[in-house]
């Protein structure tokens, strides 16, 4: 029997995802540098103190993630994207590798780290320069300072974006959990909003998670092998 897409089908990422990539996480050894760790540089009180160690920061993320390239889970998503005429996905990652995938209907919950919004003006624009020029980069506008269009930590997630994964997640018929540690909030919830609505969850992770206990199903593999194999058995279940 064909799946019904009344409610659709979601698909929550997180840097599990990217890591398969390339992309180093923040949690673990491979988090740190320069003997910082994230916690001490993605912060708003780190950039009012010292915009340029923060920059140089995220200077050396994005030409890391500029030598990444999307995984067999990311083109899986995009193949979701386009078979189905109800779906969704919801990331946690800064990266950009699910648009540079091809992926289109993307709720960006922490923001875009190839985005810099000014801090003076506020104007909002993309810059996938790599590197940048200057450290810190200078708004063309007013002068002033710009900054990673990222949520920092103490910092709380934009009401418009929230929203709209909140309504993703409550209208879902399936969500899938895909390399996600789900212990950052308000993120974590959203599997359970679904669940709570009717969802089934099924979780891909090589390692266990608070949410592991809640998913209908767990694959205990990378994403890029799971996530692919599912999609290629169940495709023909759903009404495309």
């Amino acid at each position: 029997m064909k799946e019904s897409l009344e409610r659709p089908l979601t698909a929550l990422t997180g840097a599990g995802i990217s890591a398969e990539s390339g992309v180093p996480t923040f949690r673990g050894q491979a988090g740190l540098w320069r003997d910082y760790s994230p916690h001490e540089l993605a912060t708003p009180d780190a950039f009012n103190r010292n915009p340029e160690l923060v920059w140089a920061w995220y200077a050396w993320r994005r030409e890391t993630i500029a030598g990444c390239r999307p995984n067999p889970a990311h083109r899986t998503l995009v193949d979701m994207e386009e078979s189905l005429k109800n779906f969704t996905l919801i990331t946690q990652n800064v990266d950009g590798l699910h648009q540079a995938a091809g992926s289109k209907r993307v709720i960006e919950l922490h923001g875009s780290i190839w985005r810099l919004v000014c801090t003076g003006c506020r104007y909002v624009g993309d810059d996938k320069r790599v590197p940048l020029p200057d450290l810190p980069p200078r708004c063309q506008i007013c002068g002033g300072v710009l900054r990673p269009d990222v949520i920092w930590f103490g910092e709380s997630l934009r009401r418009e974006v929230l929203d709209a994964a909140w309504r993703v997640a409550a209208q879902s018929k399936v969500m899938l959990v895909i390399g996600t540690s789900a212990v950052v909030e308000p993120a974590a919830s959203l599997p359970l909003v679904a669940q709570r609505a009717g969802a089934r969850l099924i979780e891909f992770n090589p390692d266990t998670t608070p949410m592991s206990r809640h998913a209908d199903q767990v694959f205990r593999e990378p994403a890029g092998k799971a996530l692919p194999r599912w999609w290629a058995e169940t495709r023909g279940c759903w009404a495309l």
